[in-house]
């Protein structure tokens, strides 16, 4: 006779709305399988809108500040996986950001449990794609530029690590210039990992927008890498480092760099190019028209500058195509339109 398989690893769960009350009382016991046991049942029960709701309205994340200092790893782990989950849900991130539970959260970005520490990459990069979160975040920006130092650090922990940047940098850019951002993520754009470029070359793009930024641009010699991966195999690679161009070039330095970079024949390459793949795939040709428009609008600007103006007129035909093409997309059929009129212009 087959014996009975019984699960050791998840606590047993109480029927209906009981489950939450009794599963957050025994994360109180003293003994850490008994703990790690409540925290893997709780998990499972967070797939479920409606039990996610009660451990948040209940009142019951403010159990889960003790159990982020607790001793156990693997305890700490499957709190931060807790709080993972309870952010997936818009009422989740808001009950984390009035919480007290941001501070010891952001003191495991150092656990010595690499689970743990991406579990907390995870949490905090939900956090910050709401203005709220990126607001709140702030603060960390310093110790996240330190934590892209540590180059032992796992993928996934520096890709979370950069898109948590990004999305601080977008509400405020000081924290990251401040704390040398602009030639740290020069190192990141070369890395082999095309998501840690992409992230990097967004992040970059978000600190270029102020005047600060684009001159930390030119010093730190970014340009080059970025004129380099504007030919990157990933087509997002490429409309970040457009963008971070785009952005850059706005200024006379950026111009002047750019223009001695030889960058005028690639971005009119990426301009005039498309593909039968781009244009039966929807996601790739959003990403693609990303990609035009921070193109033509970085050539808006080179055309500014004299010996810009004269190398575009030679490629004027290519502009007014993509500017009166009638089955063009609206928005990359304006910013084609603005690039012709100031390479044309005269005063």
């Amino acid at each position: 006779m087959a014996g009975v398989l019984l699960e050791t690893t998840r606590a047993p769960v109480a029927f209906g709305r009981w489950a939450v009350p009794q599963l957050f009382g025994e994360l109180q016991q003293p003994e850490a399988a008994s703990r790690q046991r409540a925290l893997a049942s709780l998990c499972d029960l967070m797939h479920d809108p409606e039990r996610l709701y009660q451990a948040v309205t209940g009142g019951f994340l403010r159990q889960l500040e003790v159990l982020l200092k607790d001793e156990d790893p693997s305890v700490r782990t499957k709190t931060c996986k807790l709080l993972h989950l309870l952010t997936a849900h818009s009422i989740g991130r808001q009950a984390l950001l009035s919480s007290s539970l941001l501070p010891p959260l952001s003191q495991l970005l150092d656990d010595s449990s690499p689970s743990c520490r991406r579990n907390v990459h995870r949490v905090l990069n939900r956090l910050a794609l709401l203005p709220a979160g990126a607001d709140a975040l702030l603060a960390l920006v310093p110790r996240l530029m330190l934590k892209l130092r540590e180059e032992e650090e796992e993928e996934e922990v520096q890709v979370l690590c950069l898109s948590t940047l990004s999305c601080c940098s977008r509400l405020d850019t000081l924290p990251a210039l401040a704390s040398d951002g602009v030639s740290l993520l020069r190192h990141k754009l070369s890395h082999r990992s095309p998501n840690i470029r992409r992230e990097a070359a967004a992040a970059m793009m978000a600190l270029s927008v102020p005047v600060d930024g684009k001159r930390q641009v030119c010093e730190e010699a970014v340009l080059p890498v970025l004129v380099g991966l504007l030919q990157d195999d990933d087509v997002e690679v490429q409309a970040n480092a457009a963008g971070a161009i785009m952005n850059t070039v706005i200024i006379t330095t950026g111009k002047l760099q750019c223009l001695d970079l030889d960058v005028l024949p690639v971005l009119l390459h990426l301009v005039s190019e498309q593909t039968e793949e781009e244009e039966a795939d929807e996601e790739r040709r959003s990403r693609r028209k990303a990609l035009v428009i921070y193109a033509l609008r970085a050539l808006t600007s080179l055309a500014e500058a004299p010996d810009g103006r004269r190398l575009l007129l030679e490629q004027l035909p290519l502009l007014k195509r993509r500017s009166e093409a009638p089955e063009e997309d609206q928005d990359i059929r304006r910013a084609a339109q603005t690039a012709v009129r100031v390479v044309t212009w005269t005063p």
